[in-house]
């Protein structure tokens, strides 16, 4: 699997300018990630058998359940239904607290995904078999 840090300095530069849009606690807008490189630590989740970059630290990726998703038929994107239980204090609040929807993009010449939308997202389905990530 490929690892952030062993990225080439061009393709780190190359993510950095890339935007993605995010509605996250009522703050919205289109995000940079050269902001996510510099705050975070970011580090690619494997989703279906693809690396994938969503715009969190990975000390949260332990946290994360993967709910459902999907991939177009040319493997250009991915839907990505999850669960990130991170600062999920009571379990009966992860319907409403814990859900998110990202839309990755396989990034032109590499084997990755980025995403380019992040948002909250009500777990609509409690029947949706789960599956941790491993990470």
């Amino acid at each position: 699997m490929i690892q952030f840090k062993e990225l080439s300095k061009d393709t780190i530069e190359m993510i950095k300018s890339y935007r993605y849009d995010r509605i996250i606690e009522k703050h919205e807008g289109p995000e940079h990630w050269s902001s996510v490189i510099e705050y975070y630590h970011p580090e690619f989740i494997e989703i279906d058998k693809k690396p994938v970059l969503l715009p969190i630290d990975q000390e949260r990726h332990g946290n994360i359940t993967i709910l459902r998703t999907i991939t177009d038929k040319e493997e250009k994107a991915i839907t990505v239904f999850l669960k990130d239980t991170t600062y999920i204090k009571k379990p009966e609040d992860e319907y409403f607290e814990a859900g998110f929807v990202a839309i990755c993009d396989k990034v032109p010449g590499e084997e990755f995904f980025i995403a380019i939308l992040y948002h909250e997202w009500f777990i609509v389905d409690e029947h949706i078999s789960a599956k941790k990530t491993g990470a």
